[in-house]
């Protein structure tokens, strides 16, 4: 059921993303709202689950943005699950591990999207496009900020809950 509620919201958050891309943006930073909260839901949630969001959301931002197909969602899968192991090392600083993920994630993605992107339609990558990275980067990072801590403690303060 996690799997299936997942892969919805992520259809949603992708097309959300898409639709509010250019309002979201600041300067050269873009937020990735389908990166930041795949991360989120790996981390907290399940890995399946988390890998489940990244695969439908990255095949949604494929078909509205006319990607190569699957591009998006291997950067995703790569950077998320990337993200989530590096964080997963936090021990007890746990409810940090949201922020860590997508520290790590987001260079990754925007990276490897860049990459596949430029692969698979041959058209020329200009050296100005990896200005975006830091900024996105730290877009990424404060969204994760702001909701990650949150959302990790109500989660784990549930799971203590539950096993009571």
């Amino acid at each position: 059921m996690q799997l299936t509620f997942a892969a919805v919201l992520a259809v949603v958050t992708a097309l959300a993303e898409f639709g509010a891309a250019h309002y979201l943006q600041i300067g050269d930073a873009f937020l990735h709202p389908v990166l930041v909260l795949g991360a989120l839901w790996a981390t907290a949630g399940s890995d399946e689950a988390g890998l489940g969001w990244c695969f439908a959301g990255g095949l949604v931002l494929d078909i509205v943005s006319q990607r190569p197909l699957g591009s998006t969602a291997f950067a995703l899968l790569i950077a998320v699950r990337l993200g989530v192991l590096v964080a997963g090392q936090l021990g007890a600083l746990r409810v940090l591990s949201p922020i860590v993920a997508v520290a790590v994630a987001s260079p990754v993605f925007t990276l490897l999207t860049l990459a596949t992107t430029t692969l698979l339609t041959s058209s020329p990558l200009s050296p100005s496009t990896f200005s975006i990275v830091v900024p996105s980067l730290v877009y990424d990072v404060i969204v994760a900020s702001l909701i990650g801590p949150l959302a990790m403690s109500i989660i784990l303060r549930r799971r203590e809950v539950e096993r009571l």
